[in-house]
């Protein structure tokens, strides 16, 4: 271990800030040539960790293997998690090539990790041992899933398998960085410049000052429009111009595609080889398919279990899609003169429909919702259902635009975060939330847990020299609270066992249960008044307008519950038992999926799957399905809250807290569902939620 690293222990700042674990990240200190020297310093040392563990020991207790490898592996997770955070949301030319230059290495380690035939020993030691019985429950579940893990990381391959699924890990991870920085690489490039004003009719005024700031700020006439959500997507809701709504569509819907702009952003190879390297994984594992072995972690126990579920989803959801289609031809073919229903007049159609059944619009609904309120609204309503305070706080960061705050609890900090809530060029596409640092136990103290919450909402726009307030969406307000409940799964933990502690060790099918229960208030006339102001007037949403948003609060959930279900069934199918359809392309399989289940079809242009980051980088192959799964463990959940009234959401928010966010991962999910709830969850409140009961 060298001196660089052992500073990291001491009152010393080390010169390399990834090797600073003393505080907070030194985001103003970091640049892409401390990278690789920080990560080869952190191998280093976990080497000599993992080979001193390897060495015979009289007794294998938690003390002296457990604790010395959590200790040594979180240190090279939380820098490589820097990296990787600051990869994803101010991507460099310089950056990005630390970044690849040290992932190799990474998942090497990791592999080799997960392979290792000695320490999987010790942890059979440590669980036949006749100390197992006398640990925590915490700690005996962390053995559990070690074991568990080993076993998938391929620790009982033989020697001459383990370097060939070694090499298939780093090949996936080069892969899936590669896949997304192809998307952001096509989406950074577009540029749809519009120097016709009259051709931007029916755009709302803030969409038309953030597409002229756009073009202003490269010395350009006109207005730009990117492939950024909240650039192109009001294009296809709100342009009359049907020509306009069609180009953004046809390059939003092709990019990274063999029909994109550049082949040399085309992700068609990249699918193919990450489909066939997993399925060689699963079989080196002795699965027929990846998704079996994707299903072992989580709480759905084979495919057909999930495919059975999302079919009697689907076939529940059929009828109102088929009806809200019907209404969307009927109205669209009467009032906007279109006989025939595009892809991309699907969003305009809908909001002429929705503003005249509901008479308002989207845009209207929005003037209500500066985003500065709606975070005070969100922090006001988090406070009173679990009892904390969220303090403005100071730390550094990677842009001017991130915020950073504290949580505390009676006065003492139990978690921070950073916000960084605007889209931008370099920034990944999406919203999330991810650890920055895990709660645990320490030698006289406590380590407390710290979170990134990232959105990509349109920036604030300067109109007339002056900077207004950004108005954020309905739909932007759910993204918001749902991955802040994600942030509170993390933050909220109360289990000093940094493998179990907050979402750690949550089966992947359950980690969504937070996040869609709090999006439930954003539905709430109490919490909206508390979270809503008029940018003019600064008066809170009326009860009219707020009336007619529950009304159509369920407009085309059918469609919408539909192309959720297409999207899982199609990763399922894929990762299943896709690689046996002999001379079937993956556009094939997502062809015959929309047959079978979705009212909407779209154009032979369209590659969605292309850009589909969550199967093809972010963690969710043969996983997708987990957003339904654990919608009907969140709406059956939120139950509780509608059943005890809004004068007893604390009391109901309290028990939430104790054993569903504070237990984290340190017990089975369905155990903790069933020890708020009282009973095994059912569908019923999900259909009722998404209006689909009779």
């Amino acid at each position: 271990m060298t001196n660089l690293a052992t500073a990291t222990a001491t009152e010393t700042t080390p010169l390399n800030p990834l090797l600073d674990f003393s505080s907070l990240p030194r985001f103003e200190a970091i640049t892409p040539e401390h990278v690789a020297p920080a990560i080869e310093v952190l191998l280093e040392e976990n080497r000599a960790v993992v080979a001193r563990l390897e060495g015979p020991q009289s007794q294998v207790t938690w003390e002296n293997f457990v604790e010395p490898l959590e200790e040594s592996t979180e240190r090279l997770g939380r820098a490589w998690g820097i990296v990787g955070h600051l990869n994803a949301v101010v991507d460099t030319p310089e950056l990005r090539a630390a970044y690849n230059e040290s992932l190799p290495k990474v998942t090497e380690f990791w592999a080799a990790l997960g392979q290792n035939l000695a320490l999987y020993a010790k942890y059979k030691a440590l669980k036949d041992g006749v100390g197992f019985a006398d640990l925590a429950p915490a700690r005996q579940r962390i053995v559990d899933n070690a074991m568990r893990d080993f076993r998938l990381g391929g620790a009982e391959l033989s020697d001459t398998d383990k370097p060939r699924f070694a090499e298939i890990q780093k090949q996936q991870a080069a892969i899936a960085t590669r896949f997304s920085e192809n998307v952001l690489d096509a989406t950074n490039a577009y540029a749809l410049l519009i120097e016709d004003e009259a051709r931007l009719a029916g755009l709302p005024d803030d969409v038309r000052a953030a597409a002229r700031a756009a073009a202003v700020a490269e010395d350009k006439p006109g207005y730009k429009f990117t492939l950024h959500f909240p650039s192109y997507f009001p294009l296809l809701q709100y342009a009359d111009d049907r020509a306009l709504r069609e180009t953004i569509y046809r390059a939003s819907s092709t990019k990274a595609s063999e029909l994109g702009a550049n082949p040399n952003w085309d992700n068609s190879a990249n699918i193919d080889t990450l489909l066939a390297l997993r399925t060689e994984e699963a079989r080196l594992l002795g699965y027929r398919s990846f998704a079996e072995v994707s299903l072992v972690p989580k709480m759905a126990e084979t495919p057909d279990e999930v495919i059975a579920f999302l079919h009697d989803l689907a076939r529940r959801a059929r009828p109102h899609a088929e009806k809200d289609l019907a209404e969307l031809q009927a109205f669209a073919k009467a009032e906007l003169d279109l006989d025939r229903l595009e892809s991309w007049d699907i969003s305009y159609a809908s909001e002429k429909l929705r503003e005249q059944r509901y008479a308002f619009s989207e845009q209207e609904l929005k003037q209500y919702f500066p985003e500065p309120k709606v975070v005070a609204g969100l922090f006001k309503l988090i406070e009173h259902l679990f009892s904390v305070q969220i303090r403005s706080d100071a730390a550094s960061t990677w842009h001017p635009d991130v915020q950073f705050f504290r949580i505390e609890q009676q006065g003492e900090l139990i978690g921070q975060f950073y916000l960084d809530l605007y889209a931008r060029n370099g920034k990944r596409g999406g919203a999330w939330m991810d650890d920055a640092r895990g709660r645990r136990a320490k030698v006289g103290r406590i380590q407390t847990p710290v979170a990134y919450l990232t959105c990509n909402f349109m920036a604030p726009a300067v109109v007339d020299g002056m900077k207004k307030p950004a108005l954020l969406t309905h739909d932007d307000v759910i993204t918001l609270f749902h991955e802040f409940g994600h942030g509170l799964h993390h933050m909220l933990t109360r289990v000093d066992e940094l493998s179990v502690s907050g979402i750690s060790g949550v089966e992947w099918d359950a980690v969504e249960l937070p996040s869609q229960f709090m999006e439930n208030f954003c539905w709430e006339w109490n919490v909206l008044q508390d979270m809503t102001a008029h940018v003019d007037t600064g008066l809170p949403l009326p009860r009219d307008l707020f009336d007619k948003m529950i009304a159509a609060k369920n407009f085309q959930s059918g469609m919408q519950t539909l192309r959720q279900v297409e999207f899982s069934l199609f990763d399922m199918h894929l990762h299943y038992d896709h690689i046996e359809q002999n001379g079937s392309s993956v556009q094939d399989l997502i062809n015959r999926i929309r047959s079978e289940v979705a009212v909407l079809m779209p154009p032979a242009c369209n590659r969605f799957q292309h850009s589909f980051g969550h199967i093809f980088a972010g963690g969710y192959a043969a996983g997708y399905y987990s957003y339904k799964w654990a919608e009907v463990l969140s709406a059956d959940a939120y139950g509780a809250f509608e059943e005890a009234g809004a004068l007893a959401y604390a009391s109901a928010g309290r028990r939430f807290l104790d054993e569903i966010l504070a237990v984290g991962g340190s017990r089975a999910a369905i155990e903790s569902f069933k020890a708020f709830r009282g009973r095994e969850p059912t569908i019923d409140a999900l259909l009722r939620h998404g209006g689909m009961t009779a």
